[in-house]
């Protein structure tokens, strides 16, 4: 089969770098990045600048897009946020979710382009949500897919379990048709052993064996009348692992099994750093944003209440993976990473060629004209670029095989 990918919200280029890493051929056919409420378009320009300019790499709101462009592919990726994905009936419209959540572009592009394999990255809180109605979103997301003859596989990984520089969890999400010939292969194995043994993640990211998982559920019949009834009924306890085959969905909480090399946020450090990224006078600041607190606060209705919050080390150890970097890592936050630098005993922040090396990016990767602070926000969104490549390790294979 030929390896020919469509990427919706490329941001700079984690998919596509990941595969190209983990073997040649893949093509590239279109790539959709946009930056709503922004007039410059940075994460857009960043990815041109890496991967050159095509009339295929498009800088539109991919609402406004008719899917009927793209072309047609064998692999859709793309890291689309959590967001609200509840849906109502509109009478004449039928059946419609909410206005710019981008997982119906998703769903439109897979109607109408019907690609034999999907993978999708995503926050981990995606399984749990809403909270009022928990799992409801993901429900939503495995009915679409499940009314288009999908299969899908998921599982939150912390890249760090796996030998990774940073504490990152997200959650990937592997779907494909069950015409295929991989596809095939799950109709003849219990979820279980697909899930422990067979499935997708587990070669490259292997976990215990079944009797080792912490919790585990069956639901044997995802039945629905249609995507509103999920979205006003559906609700249920998705744990990290899980697979659903023609609406039967197994989901166990596992634990990964790795022994191999860690690699420590010491590693990732550059030896020469500018002054500015030293703290000075601002000190005291730090270790108040960063210790234990207790504050007696008043809600809107004069209610009294005691916020509270524990410590976070300060600085942070850098004799082990990083804690998971965030958006805001550019500014003065409680969870931006300050670090004693090992080549001059002072304290400081993490420099963007740092942040850049924890998600797995060549240096200077994001240094294409955006400012100092959105190359921050950029890694702050971005996923670790190894965790793509060994599932394109998986992923070439089962091309190959398709054959």
């Amino acid at each position: 089969m030929e390896k020919i990918v469509c990427e919706l919200f490329a941001g700079v280029g984690g998919f596509r770098l990941g595969l190209n890493k983990a073997s040649n051929g893949w093509d590239f056919v279109w790539s959709n990045q946009w930056e709503p409420k922004r007039k410059s378009q940075d994460a857009y320009k960043c990815y041109i600048s890496n991967f050159g300019h095509s009339d295929n790499h498009v800088n539109i709101d991919i609402n406004k897009i008719d899917k009927s462009i793209v072309p047609g592919h064998n692999l859709l990726v793309g890291g689309f946020p959590c967001q609200d994905y509840s849906v109502a009936s509109t009478g004449a419209k039928g059946i419609q979710g909410k206005k710019g959540v981008l997982w119906w572009s998703i769903y439109e592009t897979l109607k109408e382009k019907h690609p034999p394999f999907v993978l999708l990255e995503n926050v981990d809180r995606l399984l749990k949500s809403p909270s009022k109605q928990r799992g409801r979103d993901f429900g939503i997301i495995l009915a679409c897919l499940n009314n288009l003859d999908y299969s899908v596989e998921w599982r939150i990984i912390n890249a760090a379990d796996y030998g990774f520089p940073q504490r990152r969890r997200r959650v990937f999400i592997f779907a494909f048709k069950n015409n295929t010939k991989f596809g095939s292969q799950i109709k003849k194995e219990d979820l279980k052993e697909w899930l422990h043994k067979t499935g997708f993640f587990q070669s490259e990211f292997p976990v215990l064996e079944e009797h080792n998982v912490k919790k585990e559920s069956t639901l044997c019949e995802f039945s629905y009348k249609d995507l509103v009834e999920v979205s006003d009924n559906f609700s249920f306890k998705f744990l990290n692992s899980g697979v659903m085959n023609k609406g039967k969905i197994y989901t166990a909480e596992t634990l990964p099994k790795y022994d191999g090399r860690i690699t420590i946020l010491d590693e990732v450090l550059e030896k020469e750093v500018d002054s500015r990224f030293y703290l000075n006078s601002e000190l005291k600041d730090w270790e108040y944003m960063k210790g234990s607190k207790r504050i007696e606060r008043v809600s809107k209705t004069g209610h009294k209440y005691v916020f509270s919050e524990g410590a976070i080390a300060f600085p942070d150890p850098i004799d082990k993976p990083a804690r998971t970097m965030l958006t805001s890592e550019a500014s003065k936050n409680r969870s931006t990473h300050i670090i004693k630098d090992p080549y001059t005993n002072r304290l400081r922040k993490l420099t963007p060629i740092e942040c850049e090396r924890l998600n797995g990016f060549p240096d200077n990767w994001t240094n294409t004209g955006m400012s100092e602070r959105f190359r921050y926000f950029c890694m702050g969104n971005a996923l670790v670029v190894g965790l793509v490549e060994k599932m394109g390790i998986k992923l070439n294979d089962i091309f190959q095989k398709e054959d």
